[in-house]
């Protein structure tokens, strides 16, 4: 539904004009898959069908290797990273940073009780507050590399051609200029964090001042916000519904 509805945008954005083709793309997460798809580099079609080999493997992943996400605000990378790394040697089990989202906003992933203590660690460091997400699917996690090798199959039978935008990667965080990138970046995410924070922070070192959101919501303009509030920040559907 995500990546429909993302591509409906970005279609709806080619059909009412009046917008400059995007000096870059990026998604976040499977996002990413969308972004891709938009500049040109996969069809619409084969990249359904990989967003849908996806989320089968990661909830056949979640299912074997159950596991936990949580949100830690006002604490930054480099500290919730040592969290994740002193509760993994605590408890001999994995957990990590999963999603760099913006300062103040890191999501981490893993073994429930190996979250829960770093978790813990967290909290007495000062975290503002710490949420446990509604899931049991540990994504781009170690628990998820039991999908990795089947998602790579399906990655390489995926035919994809040089971007005409230049896609910025979620792991990487610098563009993807070619096929073979593409897919070491799509087989590395499942269990790599989404450097979202050093994506845009890419973007804006290189001149980029507006940013628009193609999606169903607004939730990576809020991100753009923490990260730079000097920015244009563009919510497409309701630019062209007035």
């Amino acid at each position: 539904a995500l990546y429909v509805t993302s591509l409906a945008g970005w279609e709806a954005m080619q059909v009412d004009g009046g917008w400059p083709v995007p000096e870059y793309v990026a998604g976040h997460s499977l996002g990413e898959i969308s972004a891709l798809a938009a500049a040109g580099s996969i069809t619409f079609s084969d990249g359904l069908a990989l967003v849908r080999r996806r989320g089968e493997l990661m909830k056949e992943a979640g299912q074997r290797l159950p596991g936990a996400m949580a949100a830690i605000l006002a604490l930054d990378y480099e500290k919730v990273g040592e969290y994740c790394a002193q509760a993994q040697e605590a408890t001999g089990r994995p957990v990590q940073v999963a999603n760099d989202n913006c300062p103040g906003q890191i999501v981490i992933s893993g073994d429930r009780f190996a979250l829960e203590r770093a978790t813990t660690l967290a909290k007495e460091a000062g975290a503002r507050k710490v949420v446990i997400l509604p899931i049991t699917i540990a994504a781009h996690s170690a628990l998820m590399a039991s999908s990795t090798a089947d998602f790579g199959k399906a990655v390489d039978s995926t035919a994809f051609k040089d971007p005409s935008i230049p896609v910025i990667g979620n792991v990487s965080g610098r563009p993807l200029a070619s096929p073979a990138a593409i897919r070491t970046e799509l087989k590395a995410q499942l269990t790599a964090p989404v450097q979202w924070t050093r994506s845009m922070r890419y973007l804006l070192d290189e001149g980029v001042d507006t940013f628009v959101e193609t999606g169903p919501g607004d939730v990576l303009l809020g991100l753009m916000r923490r990260i730079d509030r000097k920015v244009n920040r563009v919510k497409l559907m309701e630019s062209i519904n007035t």
